[in-house]
């Protein structure tokens, strides 16, 4: 059982980690900006559950593969890219989700969510990187701990990323009725995704 000690300085540093803005965080605002807040909500939580499923590899030991190999971790970050280049595309091309277009199913934007984390390595390697430091095996097992701090991570970051998703759907809400400023919301959308791609490129395995 973790001790009391170890979750008091566990949960502050999980919540800052969750509000300091990163991959996951813009994902969900240009999902927001895009679909609406819902859409984004969903998005949120299939991220969340792609960070759990990162957590159970690093507690099983499967994360160690990752770090080791080099061209396990390429094969995920080229995975990662490719597909957040469709989404890309897909926002430039589309727009905005305008008031007379159908909502986005709530589903894809959580398989959205779930992947674009799962395709990240860098996301295993910091779980590798942090969680070990608060996990202590001699009071009890070493994957319910990895489980439960990554519970407490996940949810952490469900509230935050949805926060933020809802705040950008609301303010794409209001422009939706412009067609012209559907296209920029559209344009900017797709930057962003294009821009965490980017970023994915050209990330470093340390």
């Amino acid at each position: 059982m973790i001790e009391l000690q170890t979750l008091l300085v566990f949960i502050p540093a999980a919540l800052a980690l969750n509000l300091t803005p990163g991959a996951d965080m813009m994902f969900c605002f240009g999902q927001g900006l895009r679909s609406g807040a819902w859409p984004s909500v969903s998005a949120s939580a299939g991220v969340s559950v792609g960070s759990m499923v990162h957590v159970l590899f690093a507690g099983l030991g499967l994360g160690a593969a990752v770090a080791a190999m080099p061209w396990l971790f390429d094969v995920i970050r080229w995975m990662g890219v490719t597909y957040l280049l469709c989404l890309a595309w897909g926002a430039i091309r589309n727009g905005a989700i305008t008031e007379d277009a159908p909502v986005r199913p709530t589903h894809l934007a959580f398989r959205d969510g779930m992947l674009v984390n799962l395709t990240n390595p860098k996301v295993i390697l910091f779980v590798l990187a942090f969680i070990p430091q608060f996990v202590n095996p001699a009071t009890g097992s070493v994957l319910l701990q990895f489980l439960t701090f990554g519970v407490i991570m996940a949810v952490g970051g469900f509230v935050v990323n949805g926060l933020v998703g809802i705040f950008a759907g609301g303010a794409g809400r209001v422009l939706v009725g412009n067609p012209r400023a559907s296209r920029i919301i559209g344009w900017t959308t797709g930057g962003i995704f294009a821009a965490l791609a980017i970023r994915l490129a050209i990330m470093e395995r340390a």
